[in-house]
């Protein structure tokens, strides 16, 4: 039996164009895409986001390479079998998340130091290896406010592998809550927090935070600036009075001119902080008493 035919399509884009580059190679035939970047297991081009479009047959893909703007230097790749999947495994290996706190994955055995705790985590398709800035800011954010995090019920938007929502708990949450779009998140989630004897703490679906009830002492939302801003209201009313707020996936204003858009739609709370790492930024903000 001849081994399986990946073919792939590349190109180079700007932080600013990746949405907008993204939707096209979906609508010029793409099934699948993963985006790189100097922050990413996988490295992009220097300077840039590259994506990574996988098309279904190589005549798709040859149709996309004309269809696509030359000056995102659009490139062909095959990949012969299916190893290639988990190749990423080799650069995940145990680290330290926040201060205290080791992320291994299942096939890495770590022994953990007298004053270290560790959450297994095997990412799979979803997003959040907490590798990203984004994901470190959120992290560290949880950290900094002991007293929100212990006994709280909490409620992750955009949840991806689990692995914030997990991180609370370890912290002393008392659940989480966990939403994303992506069923392969859900999915991810609810096998993390089985992993790490959570399950019955942790209660995770697709339904859109615009249709929940009830209110949470701390809501982390790590997604994008694109789609905080529309669900500001749904976020802000499921923020618990005087709960804690952190939003992430916020690029820094002197990348992109984002910020004040967040903010400015998130302008009901009280802002408490604008933590970076690199390119990106957290919102720690605080509902009204």
């Amino acid at each position: 039996m001849s081994e399986p035919r990946f073919h792939l399509v590349l190109v180079d884009v700007d932080e600013e164009e990746a949405d907008a580059a993204s939707g096209i190679l979906f609508d010029i035939g793409a099934t699948g895409l993963e985006e790189r970047d100097a922050t990413t297991l996988s490295k992009g081009t220097h300077g840039k986001v590259t994506l990574v479009a996988s098309f279904d047959d190589e005549e798709i893909a040859r149709q996309a390479l004309t269809a696509i703007p030359p000056e995102w230097s659009p490139r062909p790749e095959v990949i012969v079998g299916d190893a290639f999947r988990d190749e990423w495994k080799k650069f995940f290996v145990p680290f330290v998340l926040c201060p205290g706190v080791v992320v291994r994955p299942p096939w890495e055995p770590y022994e953990a130091k007298a004053d270290e705790r560790v959450l297994e985590l095997e990412p799979g398709r979803a997003f959040g290896t907490g590798l990203h800035e984004t994901t470190s800011l959120v992290a560290d954010a949880l950290v900094a406010h002991p007293g929100d995090v212990k006994g709280c019920s909490l409620l992750d938007v955009g949840c991806g592998s689990g692995i914030l929502s997990l991180l609370a708990l370890l912290l002393g949450a008392s659940e989480a809550r966990c939403v994303d779009i992506d069923p392969e998140a859900i999915l991810v989630t609810r096998e993390n927090a089985e992993r790490n004897d959570y399950a019955t703490r942790v209660l995770a679906d697709t339904t859109d935070v615009r249709a929940l009830d009830g209110s949470f002492g701390v809501v982390l939302a790590n997604i994008e600036a694109r789609v905080l801003v529309p669900l500001a209201d749904a976020i802000m009313a499921r923020t618990a009075p005087g709960g804690l707020l952190v939003l992430s996936g916020v690029l820094a204003p002197d990348v992109v001119a984002q910020l004040e858009d967040v903010k400015a739609a998130y302008g009901a709370f009280t802002l408490e902080s604008i933590p970076r790492k690199g390119e990106w930024v957290a919102i720690v903000l605080r509902a009204p008493g």
